[in-house]
């Protein structure tokens, strides 16, 4: 009798929240459901939708989006199914995708969307059971940020002994660290999420700062890997250790110094860590608060009060329109204008109906989150190509980026229709994603408030009530935001870490150059891995935390082969990462980020890119997936 009873409850909460679903997400939780791959044809296929939050009812006809509704409420009947396919396996995988998106996927990424659902494991396993020698296998992790986390659970999983230590008195990295006002994610949470823990229950699309932080500490939490961070523990120094084969570190907790030997180091530290602050004239001066917004006092209330804000980067376009309504004044500092894109939904709330479809309806979540990570993903890489036959190439790289200049270009007249006068100052002279694509969020509609100025006159120095201006003119302020980014040329090279022959990182890294096989490893050290290091950021698109189980799975399975080889120590060929810094090169100078008509901080002074990866996030997986000993010097042990 219970056991009717919740079904008759789930199926009533079922047949509510089905109104407002996806349609082309309830289409594969049929396949799965059911084996049925009439789903999949005619009439039933959605209609190709390239909206980056796309119409639910994926183009179908009212009738036919009626008969998906109720075969799903009718698969969910009494007695409780079990799907019917619940791996697809690649071909069937691949088949469901193109249907679901009403387009061609290559082949090539089914095996990774396949992990990408978690249907099937992206972390490695052991051949032959756990090893003996996997426990005295120590780890020395930095940073309990996204890549820790993800490492750590991997580790977890394979049996590896590890450490984390962090500096600040909580996990989530960036998340704990930026506390502005309107922080918060610009790729869909749903996406922005790890795979081995998709489901979350997520209040809108694009997450606040809050709710990030939050979830991090959940997967912590639930997957026990808490016990082995050690907060508010900072790292000092690490050096390789030739002859014994292990790092010796040095770390400070409590005051305390502690000597640390780990068989790996690790660092997690990811690019945007170390606040870059500019060097103005008259700071000192300064008798307002005056800080990094990475900085952002807890305690401070910015009501009534004249802000100054410097930089028109991701996190003013953020920060800007949640204070404009409450702040006497707002002034803000633009040194180049970005594009932003504008995104229907951008700050809409998951309705209820829907949060109950992500959370209980099998399979539902996943596919939600294909779509959200296609769509936040390899797409876009093709608008940043250069077409040498390009007749604009001031303007843009080839025809659809040009388009999408024009497109964006009369969204930002549409705005500001009402201000001619900033028109000119907001629309940027490189090509679109030249720079880090922004999200709009309101920015525009803020420029034009009463309380909002946009300067564009470069700033001369700061008094000790305000910032003047290269052509005289002081503007008072209450508060100076700098809202300048972060150093992320220094990356792990800012660290005390040594490795043979006592050669620092910083050195090898030298001339704000860094470089690593992978974005991973470096020659002369060995033994040792840099999560999100040199060209592998993403620049076109997806999820940082994308990258960071790419990585996690290939330093699992390299710490696997070395304890199953019997092997030592492990230290990348120079020639293989030359090869590869090259290869990294040479399809930069086919990308809109090396066009010589603006600067970005994805390249350093020399003109290289040096941040960002050039690739596919399909050929990135794929390079990272299973290690290849022979990219190696190895040392037995």
């Amino acid at each position: 009798m219970l056991m009717n009873l919740q079904y008759a409850s789930f199926r009533t909460r079922l047949e509510a929240s089905l109104a407002g679903a996806d349609m082309r997400v309830l289409l594969m939780v049929l396949v799965h459901m059911t084996g049925n791959l009439r789903w999949l044809e005619s009439p039933y296929r959605p209609k190709r939708d390239v909206s980056l939050i796309p119409d639910p009812s994926a183009g179908l006809p009212v009738s036919i989006q009626d008969e998906i509704r109720h075969a799903v409420a009718d698969v969910f009947s009494p007695p409780f199914p079990r799907p019917v396919i619940s791996d697809p396996g690649n071909d069937l995988m691949r088949r469901m995708m193109s249907t679901c998106l009403g387009e061609t996927v290559p082949d090539e990424y089914a095996p990774l969307i396949r992990e990408e659902m978690n249907l099937i494991s992206r972390l490695p396993e052991w051949k032959s059971g756990r090893p003996e020698a996997a426990s005295s296998t120590h780890v020395l992790i930095v940073g309990a940020g996204v890549c820790g986390i993800a490492l750590a659970v991997g580790l977890k999983n394979a049996g590896i002994p590890y450490t984390i230590i962090e500096k600040r008195p909580d996990v989530g990295g960036t998340w704990s660290t930026n506390r502005y006002p309107g922080c918060g994610v610009d790729t869909p949470n749903h996406s922005y999420s790890f795979s081995f823990a998709q489901k979350n229950p997520w209040t809108r699309y694009f997450s606040q700062r809050e709710e990030i932080h939050d979830y991090l500490r959940r997967v912590a939490d639930d997957f026990a890997i808490l016990p082995n961070i050690r907060l508010e523990t900072e790292f000092l120094s690490s050096s390789w250790d030739e002859k014994a084969g292990c790092w010796i570190s040095f770390i400070r907790s409590g005051g305390e110094i502690e000597r640390v030997e780990s068989r790996i180091l690790i660092t997690a530290i990811g690019q945007l860590s170390e606040p870059s602050t500019p060097k103005i004239e008259g700071a000192e001066d300064f008798q307002g608060q005056l800080f990094h917004s990475a900085n952002w006092p807890d305690d401070l209330s910015v009501d009534g009060k004249r802000i100054a804000v410097i930089g028109t980067g991701a996190t003013a376009m953020q920060l800007v329109p949640t204070v404009a309504d409450r702040v006497a004044s707002i002034t803000v500092y633009q040194r180049t204008p970005q594009w932003a894109r504008p995104i229907a939904g951008y700050a809409d709330p998951i309705s209820e109906a829907n949060r109950w479809l992500l959370e209980k309806l099998p399979f539902y979540a996943e596919w939600f989150r294909f779509n959200m990570f296609w769509r936040y993903g390899d797409g876009l890489l093709p608008l940043l190509r250069k077409d040498a036959s390009w007749t604009n190439p001031d303007r843009s790289v080839n025809r659809a980026n040009d388009r999408h200049r024009e497109e964006m270009i009369a969204f930002i007249r549409s705005e500001l229709a009402d201000r001619p006068d900033l028109v000119e100052k907001c629309i940027p002279d490189y090509p679109p994603y030249g720079k880090r694509i922004l999200l709009d969020n309101g920015w525009y509609r803020a420029l034009m408030k009463r309380s909002v100025d946009l300067v564009t006159t470069p700033i001369d120095h700061i008094t000790s009530d305000g910032i003047v201006t290269n052509d005289g003119v002081s503007r008072p302020a209450d508060v100076i935001v700098y809202s300048t980014g972060f150093r992320v040329d220094e990356m792990a090279g800012r660290l005390d870490i040594r490795g043979r022959d006592g050669v620092p990182l910083r050195d090898a890294w030298k001339q704000q150059n860094p470089t690593a096989y992978l974005g991973l490893t470096v020659p002369g050290f060995p033994n040792f891995f840099c999560m999100l290091g040199p060209n592998s950021g993403p620049g076109h698109g997806g999820s940082v935390i994308f990258q960071a189980e790419c990585q996690t799975r290939y330093i699992a399975s390299s710490l696997l082969q070395m304890i199953e080889n019997d092997i030592g120590a492990m230290e990348v060929r120079q020639d293989v990462h030359d090869a590869y810094v090259k290869s990294v090169d040479d399809e930069h100078e086919q990308l809109i980020w090396t066009h010589p008509g603006m600067s970005t901080y994805y390249r350093n002074g020399l003109g290289r890119v040096f941040s960002v990866m050039p690739w596919r996030f399909v050929d990135y997986w794929a390079m990272t997936h299973d290690p290849n000993l022979e990219d190696y010097h190895v040392r037995r042990a």
